[in-house]
């Protein structure tokens, strides 16, 4: 059986603080704050979960209820905020989450669905927000991306969420011409991607280390590698259902450069099947490609197989599970 990373997070409460592996691994939440309670579904107001992430001191925001929020507009987070939806079942609806010149936010274990109207998002970091997290979290059928990085947001992991029915999945980088965005870095790791069409990810500028993923049955390609990115796949799993193409490069000019580029992408470990096609670019700047270790020393990952597929299949997005206990510290 697979072994999934930090197992031992649900032990007690605040046990995430600081877990996340890769990029976003310094990201704290609201660990030296209160808990906050959410007590009901209304979308503002007292005990609402929009009421605890405007707040400006740190929060553990946990759920008093199950059920739908459905939010009237995007709902914006503030710095130092755990929104930790373990022990309930909570779906937001209508618009997504931002998050916007914040840092420290660790989401875990709650359910997107369905934001309609013009460039709604899932979940929208920009711009320079740093030392986030997104762990075990369903995402599915909105307007635009299901999460989105951009605007020289950084620092940031994204593990075992589950990715259905949707087009533009998660876009990191918006534009060539934000050329501030070489800061992004960016860990996907123990995913699924099931079926959704294009962008997982799609990446301008930024550093990706993706690993322990699965993709499947996409609409148009699995990756792509757009100006000066720097993609690093290592032991996913790519199985394609009628279109094959892994990996794409798209070719564009960052907006202080002569020459247009597209990006780069390793493949080191991936397990392709079902025909699908990984046509890597050789020779052109592999010097340039980051490793993982110059950022972070260790990470949890297997070989690419049959096994971790059905893991990962199992043990991604919202889950079931208990609300951890909250951990007295008897001096």
């Amino acid at each position: 059986m697979s072994s999934l990373p930090y197992a031992d997070v649900d032990s007690s409460m605040r046990a995430m603080a600081g877990r996340a592996e890769g990029f976003g691994r310094f990201s704290i939440g609201g660990l030296n704050g209160p808990l906050y309670y959410v007590t009901t579904l209304a979308d503002d107001g007292p005990g609402s979960l929009r009421d605890g992430c405007r707040r400006k001191e740190p929060f553990w925001i946990i759920f008093e209820v199950s059920g739908t929020i459905h939010l009237l507009s995007y709902l914006n987070v503030s710095s130092y905020k755990t929104i930790d939806g373990r022990g309930q079942r909570i779906k937001l609806m209508g618009k997504g989450l931002r998050l916007k010149d914040c840092e420290h936010i660790i989401i875990c274990n709650l359910e997107f669905e369905g934001g309609r109207g013009h460039d709604v998002d899932g979940i929208q970091i920009k711009p320079n927000s740093r030392h986030i997290w997104i762990d075990r979290c369903s995402l599915r059928d909105y307007d635009d991306g299901l999460i989105d990085i951009t605007r020289q947001s950084t620092d940031i992991t994204v593990s075992r969420c589950c990715f259905t029915q949707h087009d533009k999945t998660m876009l990191i980088g918006a534009d060539p011409s934000h050329i501030g965005d070489r800061c992004i870095r960016v860990t996907i790791h123990h995913c699924f991607f099931n079926g959704t069409r294009q962008r997982h990810p799609r990446v301008r500028f930024g550093k990706v280390h993706l690993y322990n993923n699965y993709t499947r049955n996409w609409g148009i390609y699995a990756v792509c590698a757009s100006v000066e990115s720097q993609i690093y796949s290592q032991c996913n799993i790519y199985e394609a259902g009628q279109k094959k193409k892994t990996f794409e490069y798209y070719t564009e000019k960052a907006a202080d450069k002569e020459e247009a580029k597209s990006g780069l992408i390793r493949s080191e470990g991936d397990l392709i099947l079902n025909g699908a096609q990984a046509c890597l670019l050789t020779g052109v700047g592999e010097e340039c490609m980051f490793h993982p270790s110059e950022y972070y020393p260790t990470w949890t990952m297997e070989a690419a197989s049959d096994s971790l597929r059905t893991v990962l299949q199992i043990c991604t997005g919202w889950q079931s599970i208990p609300r951890p206990a909250e951990q007295v510290v008897i001096p």
